[in-house]
């Protein structure tokens, strides 16, 4: 059964440092979208703002916030995530947004 996720709770989701810029999750998903409409076909689905890892960047936030399960090593950052629950809990956000 599928955790079901609060979507301001996932938007309201404070980011640590980030390729995007962004303060908290919702943020970070605009500036994403920005990122495609701006880029158009040359949009990097690999690497939205330069690097690759974004995905983690997202799923290292919601972990430190205590909404899905995973590890933080203090010095490496995200070591292991349930890719399930990040997955809920992002569709939640971007469903969401259309709330907003």
């Amino acid at each position: 059964m599928n955790k079901i996720y609060d979507p301001r709770a996932v938007l309201d989701t404070p980011m640590q440092e980030n390729d995007a810029g962004a303060a908290t999750v919702g943020e970070y998903l605009v500036a994403l979208l920005r990122q495609l409409w701006s880029d158009g076909s040359e949009f990097s689905g690999k690497r939205p703002f330069g690097n690759s890892g974004w995905d983690n960047e997202l799923a290292e936030a919601l972990v430190r916030a205590g909404l899905v399960k995973g590890v933080i090593d203090p010095e490496w950052g995200l070591s292991s995530v349930n890719d399930f629950e990040v997955q809920d809990a992002i569709n939640a956000a971007i469903d969401g947004l259309g709330l907003r």
